[in-house]
């Protein structure tokens, strides 16, 4: 008893000192006010909503009550009931503070009304403010919109519009992920509109019409009685990485799960485990293209600023490295959430609340540069608005973007998904394609699993890697264009099989279909090397040579066993004897470059066979260009 009467007697001149600082005269007013004060700070603000009204009630000059009133309907969403309110405590008082003013400067930034923004925040401002931090607030608002003003005439060619109610069937539905062929997409839907209602991954596939079908569960296996949220695929739709936040066993408050597709089935998901998860939050994976480089969100320590991106990078062994943080390039004191690598794997679209833009989260791009980023830029109205925007999928060829919309008006649909045009101006340097088709065992015809790299020609640098399906063979790698590529397809007891692929700027990016047939390691087993390039009339090995030679003494050490012999073959133009000199002198260049490499003369030979054994009829460029090659044959 003694405990109550001593708290009770310390709140009284609390409440008298309180009372004296507000324009109020009405103790009752002011009791309800402070009461309201508790429940709003808690996020209660049915309650405080009710007190404040009672307020008003008592005393219906109280502009410090329609201030407070104003601020949660802000909060809430409901822009236009705290326009009124703020405005009413803005012109009950001659002597209300600069806060109300920067609240004011901010909803009408929300409402992207930026002049009369502009207008609130140099009232604020020309208080001259001691907050440093809600000075820098203030600051952010009106270069938002003033770059609002500037930049809202350019967009007329995004064209934004919602899909089909046959996707949106849901009562939210967001971050949708597009397969490369764009015959599906892959999105979170919400049973409701709140925290509280179960997130599934579901999937909407394309019919041979073209439109969008009924969106079905993507897999039993990954979703379940617990929320699956943000999903990346990798391009071949083999490897899934989504984020789930409670139910699973975890390292966090939300964590990052890996599922991998063997034939048409999900394998149980599995938690990334320590390197990528930690105690803090993990979230909006996005996967390149080959599924080895992972970026994503996370307020861990370290960053730069709350919710950053951080990258880390799948190694031989199948291990992901330690994240990385992306760094002050990309990621700003604010937040930045919601990255999407390109199936280029270049270009990052990534939503930030820290670079100016038209209010809240806006999304930005930005290439990849060698090891750095390039200065992001904003993509532009009215793909971003005053609302926060996230969630942003661009297709493989650049030409069509799909993103996540609130819909504020309808109280049982808050999000829909939304497709978009993009316009040249903001279109990805690098389009890409990509060849596709089976591995097959050429003896057995039998389907294999093969490891399937791919190297730029020009920096002899891998720029993906990725295994064709243990059941079916398939195999999907993404080309990017501006690059002459070797595709390499291995595996243990195998001659390794060469591709070549140039994919220059401006030119047709069809996809190509492939199916390859390994060959067992056996006497007479034979490979082309696609990747041998020499001038017209010329045996001196051309620089671009290197990945696909470097490539052939890897086989050889790993197979230490083996003999081989290096033939040169031609087409028929030219004489015969001309062109069994320019076969055996090719051959030898080869057979010169592995002696100086250290391989054994014993384990090699060197023929020319001029245009003798063509692989395909003479009759036309395409089949006497496949006839100028430089095959191994195994001799042992």
């Amino acid at each position: 008893m003694r405990i109550f009467v001593v708290l009770l007697l310390s709140t009284v001149p609390f409440l008298a000192f309180a009372q004296a600082n507000l324009s109020t005269k009405s103790k009752k007013a002011a009791e309800y006010y402070y009461q309201a004060d508790n429940y709003r700070v808690r996020g209660q603000y049915t309650m405080a909503i009710q007190l404040l009204e009672q307020a008003i009630d008592k005393d219906d000059k109280f502009h410090e009550a329609y201030f407070r009133l104003g601020i949660i309907y802000k909060a809430k969403g409901e822009l236009d009931r705290a326009e009124q309110l703020l405005l009413k405590a803005d012109n009950l008082s001659e002597k209300a503070g600069p806060g109300n003013a920067f609240e004011l400067g901010e909803l009408y930034l929300l409402k992207a009304e930026y002049k009369k923004s502009i207008e609130y925040i140099d009232r604020y401002l020309s208080a001259n403010p001691r907050n440093s931090r809600r000075l820098a607030d203030a600051n952010k608002i009106k270069n938002d919109a003033q770059f609002a003003l500037d930049n809202m005439e350019l967009a007329s060619e995004f064209n934004p519009r919602p899909l089909s109610d046959t996707v949106n069937a849901f009562p939210m539905q967001y971050f949708p992920v597009v397969t490369v062929d764009q015959k599906a997409v892959i999105f979170t839907r919400r049973l409701g509109t709140t925290m509280n209602h179960d997130e599934d991954l579901v999937i909407s596939r394309k019919n041979a019409d073209g439109r969008w079908m009924h969106p079905e569960s993507l897999s039993e296996n990954i979703n379940s009685e617990w929320n699956e949220g943000t999903c990346t695929l990798s391009a071949d739709g083999r490897v899934l990485i989504f984020t789930s936040c409670y139910g699973r066993k975890g390292y966090g408050s939300c964590d990052l799960y890996i599922s991998k597709k063997v034939g048409d089935e999900w394998s149980v998901p599995v938690n990334l485990g320590g390197n990528i998860n930690s105690s803090a939050w993990e979230s909006q994976p996005s996967l390149s293209s080959d599924g080895r480089t992972l970026y994503f969100i996370s307020n861990r320590g370290g960053g730069v600023g709350g919710r950053d991106i951080w990258v880390s990078y799948l190694d031989d062994k199948e291990q992901w490295s330690r994240p990385a943080n992306l760094g002050t390039s990309i990621n700003t004191p604010n937040d930045e959430v919601s990255p999407f690598i390109h199936p280029n794997n270049i270009t990052l679209y990534f939503a930030s609340n820290g670079l100016t833009g038209f209010g809240g989260f806006d999304i930005f791009y930005a290439e990849r540069i060698d090891k750095t980023w390039s200065e992001p830029k904003n993509i532009g109205y009215p793909i971003n608005t005053s609302a926060d925007q996230v969630s942003l999928y661009i297709t493989s060829d650049g030409e069509r973007g799909y993103y996540s919309h609130e819909i504020t008006n309808d109280p049982d649909q808050k999000g829909k998904l939304y497709e978009f045009n993009v316009p040249s101006n903001v279109r990805v340097k690098y389009r890409t394609s990509y060849v596709t088709g089976h591995v097959f065992d050429a003896v057995t015809k039998k389907p294999l699993k093969a490891g399937i790299e791919l190297y730029d020609l020009r920096n002899e640098a891998r720029e993906g890697f990725v295994y064709s399906d243990s059941v079916t063979g398939d195999y999907l790698m993404v080309l990017t264009e501006g690059s002459e590529y070797a595709l390499y397809v291995n595996k243990s007891g195998y001659l390794f099989e060469s591709l070549s692929f140039e994919y220059q700027l401006n030119e047709d990016l069809k996809p190509v279909e492939v199916n390859i047939y390994l060959s067992p390691i056996s006497e007479g087993a034979k490979a082309v090397l696609n990747n041998i390039f020499f001038d017209v009339d010329s045996y001196a090995l051309k620089a671009k040579s290197q990945t696909e030679l470097n490539k052939l003494i890897n086989f050889l050490n790993t197979n230490p066993s083996i003999r081989i012999e290096i033939g040169g073959h031609t087409d028929n133009t030219g004489s015969a004897q001309y062109n069994l000199d320019l076969s055996l002198k090719r051959a030898k260049s080869v057979y010169d470059f592995l002696i100086e490499k250290n391989i054994s003369k014993a384990r090699l030979s060197y023929k020319g066979y001029g245009q003798a054994t063509p692989a395909f009829p003479n009759d036309s460029d395409l089949h006497r260009q496949m006839n100028r090659r430089i095959e191994f044959r195994i001799i042992r």
